[in-house]
């Protein structure tokens, strides 16, 4: 029997949110993808865990539109290995992750995967060099024939369906330009897929080091792959734990960490940290309430991470030169864990190269 407290903490060393210097070669995130999202995205998130960001440069990291169609950072010179990591693991597979746009191509009789195949060709002849997310939809929809497309009502437009585009922009070779709005696509000098990604890139793997214990269902969620898929490829070093009276599953090589697993750290996780990704959010916020404010259909705030344990929720206030964090404790927190948290405010607004004004704990 494994309780919560051990879940969590386990996350955090698997996560390496516990150290204070770390390198892009030596950081785990990196495997699966950092998610871009928001300020406080994937540069943030590995900052908490010890990168120096400052001195990161293009030719070391790259951008993609990978998991659930998010933008993600990973290494450079892994670029090939993670193309073949986030291929859909079947057709079915391929009609999950594309949402809406599965089924005008089966009215059609145009597989999924075909379909994904025929968007990025026609992106590799049309990104041949930088360009605009804009004028990228615009020269695709102009090439595609109607399964492809849908009506914009907010733009009184035709585009392309989003997922397959951005799904497909990884197979056409197409990286994002970081820090661009709106996105700059362009071609990846000397990409070239490898035909099997190594263990390490694996994102069922990935799920279970990085975010277990774990089910297939929640392992399934975080891809938006079915189920069966991920069944099919259950790695075999598993071991099964049971947490909070059900039956999860661990890598083998994780156990002893697991059962003796402690994390003593105070962080500001971004809104869509990896530690925030898990698909199990009961397991961090046990209060239904607590996790409507953290996870929100639109404007997520992010998590205070105390010991193991999410605390509360944060949010940066700026005005003018002024800069704040709000941050919205769900328990009383001693003077101590007070003070720890307004460090990570100060290493925050360093961060963003402003001065922090101070820390607001709200009720």
């Amino acid at each position: 029997m494994v309780d919560l407290r051990q879940v969590s903490s386990f996350r955090v060393r698997a996560q390496q949110l516990d150290r204070d210097h770390g390198t892009l070669g030596d950081t785990a995130v990196l495997d699966v993808g950092v998610q871009d999202t928001g300020p406080d995205g994937a540069r943030w998130a590995l900052a908490l865990r010890g990168v120096d960001v400052t001195a990161l440069a293009e030719p070391d990291v790259i951008m993609l539109w990978t998991v659930r169609g998010a933008p993600h950072l990973y290494r450079r010179g892994d670029a090939g290995e993670v193309a073949a990591a986030v291929e859909p693991y079947s057709e079915a597979d391929a009609g999950r992750r594309i949402y809406d746009a599965a089924r005008p191509l089966k009215a059609a009789g145009i597989g999924n995967l075909a379909a994904l195949d025929e968007v990025a060709a026609r992106l590799r002849a049309i990104v041949t060099g930088p360009m605009v997310k804009g004028d990228v939809s615009g020269r695709l929809a102009s090439v595609l024939p109607e399964p492809y497309l849908r009506f914009c009502r907010p733009c009184d437009a035709t585009h392309t369906y989003e997922m397959p585009f951005r799904l497909a922009a990884v197979r056409a070779g197409l990286e994002l330009r970081p820090d661009t709005s709106p996105p700059v696509l362009c071609p990846i000098a000397g990409f070239r897929p490898a035909a099997v990604a190594g263990e390490r890139f694996d994102l069922v793997r990935g799920y279970l080091r990085l975010l277990g214990p774990a089910t297939p269902r929640q392992v399934a969620g975080y891809l938006d792959a079915p189920v069966k898929d991920v069944k099919a490829r259950w790695p075999e070093d598993v071991v099964e734990v049971t947490v909070d009276g059900e039956p999860r599953w661990l890598l083998a090589r994780d156990q002893t960490v697991l059962e003796s697993a402690e994390a003593a750290v105070t962080r500001l996780l971004g809104p869509y940290d990896l530690f925030l990704q898990a698909r199990d959010r009961e397991t961090l916020v046990a209060d239904p309430a607590h996790a409507k404010e953290l996870w929100p259909v639109l404007g997520r705030p992010g998590a205070v991470l105390v010991d193991g344990e999410l605390v509360g929720s944060w949010r940066p206030r700026k005005s003018g030169r002024k800069f704040t964090v709000a941050v919205r404790p769900w328990r009383r927190l001693s003077s101590a864990t007070r003070d720890a948290v307004a460090e990570q405010a100060e290493r925050l607004a360093g961060y963003r190269g402003v001065t922090l004004s101070g820390v607001e704990f709200g009720g």
